[in-house]
């Protein structure tokens, strides 16, 4: 039987912390132009292994639709919050990404022993935190959140295409795709839009200099 490196992974942290309960954090969003960005954090059953956890990235919509509910019935407890384009413009997309991991872990309904974090340093008194580069496709619980924090988001880009199907939000997720930013020069932008960022900020100035 082939073993899964993503639940040794946490295993290993489990065995040489002498610990039980790990949660894992990730965000979800950073690069895109506009819509929230979104964090996760999960504690997994200890015993819960499945293969397909993995970056969510690496996925496709079916397979993280599936195992964000399956996250959910075998988690013991997670927790998602949202921050939006006004948010990420005030405080910077990497600060509102640590601000949510922190948020998310102190949401969590049961305090974890241990807290991975995908990519960022976080202090926390409750628990110790470890940085995980590249998490997401490391340890299966960063996984964990990682599917659960796009699933979310992609739910809410997707409700964002019905008010503004002009903008094709269904397809590029708000995301700095060419396509999207040939859209906001036909169509204006929108107030879910992040003014900060480089494409927005440039068509900003040219409308304004009119």
């Amino acid at each position: 039987m082939i073993e899964n490196p993503r639940y040794l992974f946490d295993q290993k942290i489990r065995e040489e912390n002498k610990v039980n309960l790990i949660s894992g954090s990730d965000e979800v969003g950073r690069g895109a132009m506009a819509g929230p960005i979104v964090v996760a954090s999960v504690i997994l059953k200890p015993e819960y292994n499945n293969f397909k956890i993995r970056d969510s990235k690496l996925l496709n919509e079916k397979q993280r639709e599936e195992l964000f509910e399956e996250i959910k019935q075998n988690c013991i407890a997670y927790s998602i919050c949202e921050y939006d384009s006004k948010f990420v413009d005030e405080f910077n997309p990497k600060r509102t990404s640590q601000i949510g991991m922190i948020d998310t872990i102190k949401k969590l309904k049961i305090k974890p022993d241990i807290c991975l974090i995908d990519g960022e340093n976080i202090e926390l008194n409750l628990c110790k935190t470890i940085k995980i580069i590249k998490g997401d496709n490391l340890s299966i619980t960063i996984g964990a959140a990682s599917i659960l924090a796009k699933v979310y988001r992609d739910r809410i880009m997707n409700n964002y295409h019905l008010k503004y199907p002009q903008y094709n939000f269904i397809k590029n997720k708000g995301y700095c795709t060419i396509d999207h930013q040939n859209r906001v020069k036909e169509f204006g932008i929108l107030d879910i839009h992040r003014f900060s960022y480089k494409p927005i900020k440039f068509l900003k100035e040219k409308k304004d200099e009119l």
